[in-house]
């Protein structure tokens, strides 16, 4: 078995709310508790939850945008909160994010070819970014003369495209994926749940999958870890979490889904 790409260990996160009297210490929000998983390439693991199930604030720690309170989370096999800026920078091609609002993402006073490419930029590539852009933009089905457009020209499911081209164009190792489909249709989240699934065979991709909906988890993911009020109640293979749930906040969600278990 291959080493673990991201491995989660234990990881907790709390942040402290606004203080409502001067004679009472502020109240802390648990909003992860003592989460771990591991992805290894070529695997999709799924986080479902509701909101407020800390499902979010786990991506951000795994993107080293937010560092855990307690715990580690390693990138092969390196502590990312442990390196410095510049270390960090460097090793951020090989993991990127897909966020859920594909507009908000993409600059439109901006040529789509500027924004794909902007993540080459921030790790100091400046060599061949035309042709790694239109490469990119192929990859996800676009064309490269699309390189010359703006967002507003794009469908909805046009500008995800983009976002997983921006996602993968430095090549990277693990893509994180928070609620990418959710604001789409349902004929057009099945186009880029499969477009997702070709690029992972194509680059060997892991993939960290966040969703609210267990039907969306189930058609993509190999493993699937359910989360509630940030504390990870059960996890194991998607046929096992899906057909066999332990727990019945997961048998909840899958009545909601209208996934038979």
């Amino acid at each position: 078995m291959s080493a673990p790409l991201i491995e989660v260990r234990s990881v907790s996160r709390h942040y402290r709310l606004p203080r409502v009297s001067l004679l009472r210490a502020p109240a802390v929000l648990t909003a992860v508790e003592s989460t771990s998983f591991t992805i290894r390439a070529g695997e999709t693991l799924g986080i479902v939850g509701e909101s407020g199930s800390g499902k979010s604030t786990l991506a951000r720690m795994v993107m080293a945008f937010e560092k855990p309170d307690s715990g580690q989370v390693l990138f092969q096999g390196q502590d990312l909160h442990a390196l410095s800026a510049t270390e960090l920078r460097k090793l951020r091609q090989k993991f990127q994010m897909v966020f859920q609002d594909p507009f908000g993402s993409l600059d439109p006073r901006r040529k789509i070819g500027w924004s794909i490419a902007e993540p080459l930029r921030a790790i100091g590539v400046d060599a061949n970014t035309a042709r790694r852009t239109a490469e990119a933009l192929e990859q996800v089905g676009l064309h490269p003369r699309d390189a010359e457009k703006y967002p507003h020209e794009f469908s909805g499911g046009q500008r995800q495209r983009i976002a997983i081209a921006r996602a993968i164009v430095t090549r990277p190792a693990l893509l994180v994926a928070d609620e990418a489909v959710s604001a789409l249709d349902v004929s057009v989240q099945a186009q880029i749940l499969n477009l997702l699934m070709d690029l992972q065979d194509q680059l060997g991709l892991g993939i960290l999958f966040i969703s609210h909906d267990l039907a969306v988890v189930a058609a993509i993911c190999d493993h699937i870890l359910v989360m509630q009020h940030g504390k990870p109640l059960e996890s194991g293979p998607a046929a096992q979490v899906l057909h066999r749930p332990a727990h019945l906040y997961t048998q909840t969600l899958l009545k909601a889904a209208g996934v038979s278990p």
